[in-house]
């Protein structure tokens, strides 16, 4: 294997992990967006309607600070107590359980 070879490998694995990333943090807002709408008391077109409020958050900023803010801001703003910690901590259980959906 060529040094030539040897980088196109390592560009097409960066670029095939940065997809499959891309794909589960969209999973997980979306996950995230569901999670939420439960707890909000939404259903049907309401949740839905959340559920993308949720994925278009995540365009605002790298990072996931700007859904927490969003959920954050939600969850104060409906009254419902909620801790950043289980906020964060439902963030990281729904990434890994969206890795878990794309890669099976």
């Amino acid at each position: 294997m060529t040094m030539e070879d040897r980088k196109n490998a390592f560009e097409n694995k960066y670029a095939h992990d940065a997809e499959v990333r891309f794909r589960a943090e969209a999973r997980r807002n979306k996950l995230l967006g569901q999670w939420a709408a439960e707890k909000f008391g939404k259903t049907g077109e309401e949740a839905d309607a959340y559920v993308k409020e949720v994925i278009k958050s995540d365009f605002q900023e790298a990072g996931d600070d700007d859904v927490f803010r969003k959920l954050r801001a939600d969850f104060d703003a409906a009254g419902i107590e909620m801790s950043d910690h289980r906020i964060r901590r439902t963030m990281e259980e729904l990434m890994v359980e969206a890795f878990r959906q794309i890669e099976g």
